[in-house]
């Protein structure tokens, strides 16, 4: 019998900033001549983003002095340093995490009190006790209930977070697992004007998601999974911790590493999951052109796999929570039903594949 993905809630803080509102800022910030100006208009504009949130409000202005995080002057000096960014994690994250929580639980019949296991991630923020610590203090959840972290893994987190609660639901047929990830990629800004910050700069966004997974019930079928790791790509997709927050590397040749590795694991994705036969697909957004690069690579149809376009369209790539509104959408809509096949990357480079059935 399977385990299932039984309901998803997902959250994010503040109002929508429109993309090229945020280029605006980032124009500011990078102190950009006429030249690279256009080049970032550019990017934003063929980026498939319209919208993002932030817990920063900074990234709604161009007048330095209406800045709240950054400093109030056009150099932004002195740069928040890592330290100051992880206060504002610490500040804002469990609260994000519990806005997603109380939908995702708000969908079913279950209570904070009756979770036996809590699986928290994030990349972009840790602290001890943890951000699990403070939502099972504010939410009432049992004091024996079991918790574990999963920090830094990256954008494929929460399919690692998923299968460890399938495993747990396997030996524990009573459990209620809840998969939480909160992502303030945001916070981690970097000045610095090169191609790496440009495509970080341009795709990230903040947001929270949790999923609560149990055996008994309905929803999203959990029915295998497979990792997979690219090793020429581990260069060209990584996340270090700098003095001025968290560094991502992100290759432009990403796409292209994708799509060649998927071409080439395409007889294995068959012999796994019948792939051919699949009709729905779930690709982590990680960017508009690695969307049509695995769209390409499996000979699939942007209707397949619309719903990562439109949480790409109106949140942008929210690190490890992003699959997981995208299988919200899935999830609540009640006219599509059959296989769907979840796909995320990370650092690494890292390929993680999950079969889902509605």
């Amino acid at each position: 019998m399977n385990n299932h993905i039984a309901s998803i809630g997902t959250a994010n803080p503040g109002e929508a900033i429109p993309q090229m509102q945020i280029g605006r800022f980032m124009k500011l910030a990078h102190g950009l001549e006429d030249a690279e100006a256009r080049k970032l208009n550019f990017v934003y504009r063929l980026s498939g983003i319209q919208n993002r949130h932030s817990v920063l409000e900074d990234f709604k202005h161009v007048t330095p002095s209406d800045f709240k995080f950054f400093p109030q002057n056009e150099s932004l000096e002195p740069f928040p340093s890592t330290q100051a960014r992880m206060e504002v994690f610490r500040k804002e994250a469990a609260g994000l995490a519990i806005r997603a929580i109380d939908k995702c639980l708000g969908k079913t019949n279950t209570t904070p009190s009756q979770i036996t296991h809590l699986i928290m991630i994030s990349c972009t923020g840790m602290y001890a006790p943890g951000v699990e610590m403070d939502i099972i203090h504010q939410m009432g959840f049992s004091t024996d209930v079991e918790r574990y972290a999963i920090h830094f893994m990256g954008c494929y987190a929460s399919f690692n977070g998923l299968k460890l609660a399938d495993r747990i639901c396997d030996s524990e047929p009573e459990a209620k697992v809840l998969v939480i990830s909160v992502e303030l990629c945001t916070l981690h800004f970097q000045k610095t004007y090169n191609d790496n910050n440009l495509l970080a700069n341009a795709i990230f966004g903040d947001g929270a998601a949790a999923a609560l997974v149990t055996k008994k019930g309905t929803g999203l079928k959990i029915k295998k999974y497979k990792s997979q790791i690219l090793r020429e790509g581990e260069e060209d997709m990584a996340w270090s911790i700098g003095d001025f927050g968290f560094e991502m590397k992100l290759s432009k040749y990403i796409p292209d590493l994708l799509n060649n590795g998927i071409k080439r694991l395409s007889e294995s994705l068959e012999a796994n999951f019948n792939l051919s036969k699949i009709p729905h697909f779930a690709i982590h957004p990680g960017g508009k052109q690695i969307l049509q690069k695995v769209e390409e690579a499996f000979g699939i149809s942007s209707t397949q796999n619309q719903a990562s376009h439109d949480i790409l369209s109106a949140f942008g790539n929210m690190s490890s929570a992003t699959i997981l509104f995208v299988l919200e959408k899935w999830l609540d809509q009640e006219d599509k039903k059959g296989e769907i096949l979840a796909m995320g990357f990370g650092p690494g480079l890292t390929l993680e594949t999950l079969l889902l059935e509605k």
